[in-house]
């Protein structure tokens, strides 16, 4: 466990905490209760969850990893909570604000003994993007007779996202910058590429932008789908730099297996579909040709705690300090 600070101009301070998940993991409370590996970590069954979840992970990890592997166990993935939390020091006092909960992987080499640092970015979650999303996307079509995006959209969470990825704290401890991996959206069409990665996979092109993808675009990320061997359809991995060439094949290994897991289990009609996506894909949650994985899974409950927790940014961080952050954001720059 870790506490590391890093001083941001305009008086907002980063604190990074690290957290191990293993079967022994119990969420805390600063922990975003719709993050995925918290929705497992509760319940009955919850130590047979984690236990089911790390040795798919690590199953498909090998899988992945197949060069000088022939028993399929060279490689174990531990994986570690990363919490950030923003300071604003302010006239009612100094406050840190739960902001961004991400996964970092790390690679056990079983035949050299060597420790090998993974990709943050897995499980990309924040309090704020649960407000956009939940609360003020929501609020501001009410009774609106077509979708529309408020001006402005998503330009907070971008440059915060961005403040932080660019810190000294982050440099410190990071030698890659992060990989969101996603799923496909259910309302666009992905057609097969001729490019093949040899970890990635098929590469698919999407037919338009979506609105996550406008919305990452603005934490100054790219997006590009591939679909990885014997997956049976495309992630979408944001990032920035270059995809192909920034990361090891073992980094991208370790996203893989730890995104398509959680995709599995929480996408099942897609990711754990009994038939592989074709040439041209359109992804459904509708679809009933899907198996379930030993894992449970309250889909129900991360819907409605999304929204719950996007009110409680408005409370305690958007209305708080919404002039404090208005003029930080405008006068960001990087």
């Amino acid at each position: 466990m870790e506490n590391i600070q890093d001083t941001i101009k305009n008086e907002f301070v980063f604190t990074l905490k690290s957290t191990c998940l293993d079967e022994n993991y119990h969420p805390s409370n600063q922990t975003r209760l719709t993050t995925n590996f918290a929705n497992l970590a509760r319940g009955a069954n919850r130590k047979q969850n984690l236990c089911n979840a790390l040795n798919m992970i690590n199953n498909r990890f090998n899988a992945l990893a197949h060069v000088d592997n022939p028993k399929g166990d060279r490689y174990h993935v531990e994986l570690e909570i990363l919490t950030v939390t923003m300071r604003i020091d302010d006239k009612n006092g100094i406050n840190d604000l739960p902001m961004i909960e991400v996964l970092k992987t790390n690679i056990f080499d079983r035949k050299t003994g060597q420790q090998i640092e993974g990709v943050a970015g897995n499980n990309f979650s924040s309090y704020v993007r649960d407000y956009d999303f939940s609360v003020l996307l929501i609020d501001y079509n009410k009774d609106k007779p077509s979708f529309t995006v408020p001006e402005n959209f998503g330009d907070l969470h971008g440059k915060l996202y961005k403040c932080f990825v660019n810190s000294t704290t982050y440099k410190e401890h990071f030698k890659m910058s992060p990989i969101i991996c996603l799923s496909v959206s259910g309302n666009k069409t992905y057609t097969r590429a001729e490019y093949q990665h040899p970890v990635l996979g098929f590469e698919y092109q999407q037919d338009q932008y979506s609105l996550t993808d406008e919305y990452f675009a603005k934490m100054g990320l790219k997006v590009r789908f591939f679909m990885p061997p014997n997956a049976v359809a495309p992630m979408a991995f944001y990032h920035s730099g270059d995809l192909l060439s920034d990361y090891t094949d073992i980094g991208l290994i370790s996203s893989i297996s730890t995104m398509e897991t959680f995709q599995k289990i929480y996408r099942p009609e897609i990711y754990n579909a009994n038939s592989v996506a074709g040439r041209i894909y359109q992804p459904s949650l509708r679809h009933e040709d899907y198996s379930l994985t030993r894992v449970e899974y309250d889909r129900e409950e991360r819907s409605r705690l999304a929204v719950e927790q996007g009110r409680y940014a408005e409370e305690h961080f958007i209305k708080p300090y919404q002039d404090i952050l208005e003029q930080w954001s405008a006068n960001f720059s990087l």
